[in-house]
């Protein structure tokens, strides 16, 4: 059969993923937030010359099977990233891998491709991924299914949002590989349509903003179910005491390969906009919105309601808009995604859910309309910003003194 995630049905609206109860929870988990310097949010870009990485390998030396590597030549891979190159010898030697890279640093193919190395040559093997958001699932399911075509897997996805009768389907499948998100994985263990007893290799993706998210207990709880002799696979953006206990209590002699990465991003210029009142802060939001170098752009805002008024206010202006947040059912988040990536609208105004994870490479702005909690958020948010070599813009709106 070939490799195929039927779970991508079309969404029913009667699944939200998680429910109302979970969600308020994980936001009461992440607390008020943190003061942040508005001093914090101001930064020339710089056209730092970073320091050429020499791989040690090419994909061609590594022992992948003939389908692998024909699907590598195909989507033109070559040389590894810095994380693929580091990071895959010691998988394929089978040991637990701590990576600490930011989203656009390769980590997915780092992961996924000794892991679809060991599902093709190991019949009784089974992978689950576990990623915080729907779309960073999805991503890692598409990058999954390309690299692995007419390999003869079959996988499930679980997330929320989707319909639980086509997931229901999929699992009686006995699916090698499962990528799902944390509150939709232990919906189905909780169910018992979900057995991880044979599942020997686990991926955490994104760790820190699991954590960020509230999920540690349904992340523990998850491991707890899969295999004890298994191979684990932790990536995250930073590495804090929280992160490095999660992964402390469930690794062994682990390999950690860290990437080096700026703060902020370097290739983004970072400055504020003060406003005295609600008024005034959406005219400067329109006054920005309608210069010429404002192409592409992510508005960031606080809470589900108040994208949504902002989406609704940006349309009444004669701006086209999408907007994304866990509200939304996954049909709705794809179709907005998708318009945005491709340039049928030019701004997204959006929760946190797409501070991380979206491959969309030219963002020229990005604009916090609310502050963030921490300043790790606004990193995130930043980042989606000045990407592929190109210089990228971020305000931020602050209350006038």
């Amino acid at each position: 059969m070939p490799y195929v995630y039927r779970s991508s049905r079309a969404p029913s609206a009667r699944h939200r993923g998680g429910g109302r109860n979970k969600k308020q929870q994980r936001n009461k988990n992440r607390g008020a937030g943190q003061y942040i310097d508005p001093r914090r949010f101001v930064q020339v870009a710089t056209a730092a010359n970073e320091e050429a990485y020499n791989a040690k390998h090419s994909f061609s030396d590594f022992p992948f099977a003939k389908i692998l590597q024909d699907n590598l030549t195909s989507k033109g891979y070559e040389t590894p990233s810095p994380i693929q190159d580091q990071a895959i010898p010691a998988a394929i030697a089978g040991r637990d891998v701590i990576g600490i890279a930011s989203t656009g640093t390769g980590k997915t193919a780092a992961f996924a491709l000794p892991i679809l190395q060991r599902l093709i040559t190991e019949p009784k093997s089974a992978a689950l991924i576990v990623a915080p958001t729907r779309e960073l699932a999805q991503q890692i399911e598409q990058e999954c299914k390309e690299l692995a075509k007419g390999s003869g897997l079959f996988g499930a996805l679980l997330i929320g949002g989707s319909s639980m009768g086509a997931q229901l389907r999929d699992l009686r499948d006995k699916p090698r590989i499962v990528i799902g998100t944390p509150g939709r994985i232990k919906d189905h263990l909780q169910r018992g349509t979900l057995k991880l007893h044979n599942f020997n290799t686990v991926v955490l993706d994104e760790v820190d903003r699991m954590l960020d998210m509230g999920f540690v207990h349904d992340v523990t709880e998850i491991l707890k179910h899969a295999s004890s002799d298994r191979q684990s696979f932790f990536f995250s953006a930073t590495m804090d005491n929280r992160v490095r206990g999660l992964i402390e209590a469930f690794t062994s002699d682990p390999v950690s390969i860290a990437i080096k990465a700026s703060a902020t991003s370097d290739s983004v210029h970072q400055d504020v906009l003060e406003f005295q009142n609600s008024s005034d802060k959406i005219d400067k939001l329109h006054d920005l919105l309608i210069k010429n170098e404002v192409s592409k752009v992510i508005v960031f805002n606080e809470t589900q309601r108040n994208v949504e008024r902002l989406h609704r206010d940006l349309n009444d202006r004669g701006f086209k808009t999408e907007a994304i947040h866990g509200g939304k059912t996954q049909g709705q988040r794809q179709k907005a995604l998708s318009r945005f990536k491709n340039n049928q609208v030019p701004i997204l105004v959006a929760t946190d859910v797409a501070a991380r994870g979206l491959d969309v490479s030219d963002i020229t702005h990005v604009v916090n309309y609310s502050i963030p909690k921490t300043y790790d958020d606004y990193i995130h948010r930043v980042g989606r910003a000045g990407r592929a070599g190109q210089i990228g813009y971020a305000f931020t709106f602050v209350p006038q003194q």
